[in-house]
């Protein structure tokens, strides 16, 4: 596998208001990588994230996406670059039917091939299916699949997920995690997820950084996380 860098983040800071919520993550994300990043609740992760993308400003450190410093970018510049981002909670658009979730994100995406949106049907045959079907009325586990679509149409270079288990019937999660190694696979897209889930941590990690009181403390490599103790351990400290 590659080692250019696709993410590199360097003692990254940010706070909601004067509370600082990040003292200083650091962390480096290779080609074509599947990286975890793991912790209990409210020690940062989904704050992370929301740095990762822009919509929470740093408020010190540095960000860098394919050798270009990021840090001060907007969302929308960041996602044009190609980044693509699926918070927790999916927030598709619920009044809008699957294939229209995904038509609005092909626009937003100039330049991109259309033919994504045959792949993301193929991966995702339930979402051909209810094509014409109201994304508010699709279940938990339907919606995180047509979040996935939506963001994959737009060929991101690197893909951000918060939680991607979270509220889904495991048979469903399982299946995204094998959809999930298909994109790296055909796609080269690199993956940072946030979860909390030890099987889909143990699924389709390839190295875990582990974040604790705003800060990454630890990084599990490929051979530790063959032992399931050592991941489940930093997720009850």
């Amino acid at each position: 596998m590659a080692t250019e860098p696709v993410l590199e983040v360097a003692d990254l800071c940010a706070a909601y208001g004067r509370t600082p919520v990040l003292r200083g993550v650091d962390m480096t994300i290779a080609k074509g990588e599947i990286v975890s990043l793991i912790g209990r609740n409210g020690v940062g992760k989904t704050t992370t994230m929301r740095c990762l993308i822009g919509l929470l400003p740093a408020t010190s450190g540095q960000i860098v996406f394919l050798g270009q410093s990021i840090t001060e970018l907007p969302a929308d510049e960041r996602a044009r670059l190609g980044i693509g981002y699926i918070p927790q909670g999916r927030q598709v658009f619920p009044r809008m039917t699957v294939e229209e979730n995904i038509a609005v994100s092909l626009l937003a995406s100039p330049g991109k091939d259309r033919r994504l949106t045959d792949l993301v049907y193929q991966y995702f045959p339930i979402l051909k299916q209810r094509r014409r079907q109201s994304a508010g009325t699709l279940s938990g586990g339907e919606q995180q699949q047509l979040a996935i679509g939506r963001a994959l149409v737009g060929n991101p270079r690197l893909m951000l997920l918060d939680e991607p288990s979270e509220g889904i019937q495991p048979s469903i999660v399982d299946m995204i995690c094998e959809v999930l190694k298909s994109v790296r696979d055909q796609l080269g897209t690199t993956i940072l997820f946030v979860e909390q889930n030890l099987d889909t941590i143990l699924a389709i990690s390839e190295r875990c950084y582990v974040i604790d009181k705003g800060a990454v403390v630890a990084e599990i490599g490929r051979d530790r996380l063959r032992t399931p103790e050592v991941v489940r351990h930093h997720l009850l400290i």
